[in-house]
């Protein structure tokens, strides 16, 4: 199974997103799946690579070419995808995916969850979306979609899309990376 995660190219200001993003991909890579992320060697998404690949994961990364210095390309992976944009790098992840999962970021990961949310909602995917909401971090994300459903703008069965959970352990059981 290939987990696609989208987190922070920063670590945030508490020690708790580094230690959610490496138990995220330490989990993924014991249970034999594949991480797929943003291909960056910094903040959370080096941090959840490191992770990985350290449990002995298979870990592939995709990053637009005017990224690859910016985020400092990860050279360490089992495999680097240059892309030209950052369309073709959340198509391409979709394209690999067989579930995602957002652990906290800025503004480039709720990019990337509305994006794969807004896929599912119109049909385009079928895969599980999962949000880590360690910390509360996504708290008042999820209750403004909540809004947006009470308010009309969403359908409430597009609520049901998304998994939200604590911990990486009940994210990836929910999702179905985990088996019990």
């Amino acid at each position: 199974m290939n987990v696609c995660v989208f987190c922070g190219s920063s670590t945030g200001a508490d020690p708790v997103y580094a230690d959610i993003a490496r138990e995220t991909g330490r989990r993924i890579a014991q249970t034999g799946h594949q991480l797929i992320y943003g291909g960056g060697n910094i903040g959370l998404m080096g941090l959840v690579a490191d992770a990985a690949l350290l449990a002995g994961g298979r870990v592939t990364g995709v990053i637009p070419d005017f990224l690859q210095n910016r985020e400092v390309g990860h050279k360490g992976l089992t495999d680097l995808v240059v892309v030209q944009s950052m369309h073709e790098r959340k198509k391409r992840m979709a394209d690999m995916a067989d579930v995602f999962v957002a652990l906290p970021g800025g503004w480039g990961t709720l990019d990337e969850l509305a994006e794969i949310l807004t896929w599912r909602q119109l049909g385009l995917i079928d895969q599980p979306v999962g949000l880590l909401n360690v910390d509360s971090f996504f708290s008042p994300l999820v209750a403004q979609m909540k809004l947006m459903s009470d308010k009309g703008f969403l359908h409430p069965v597009n609520l049901q899309f998304l998994v939200v959970e604590n911990s990486p352990e009940k994210l990836l059981t929910t999702l179905g990376v985990v088996t019990v």
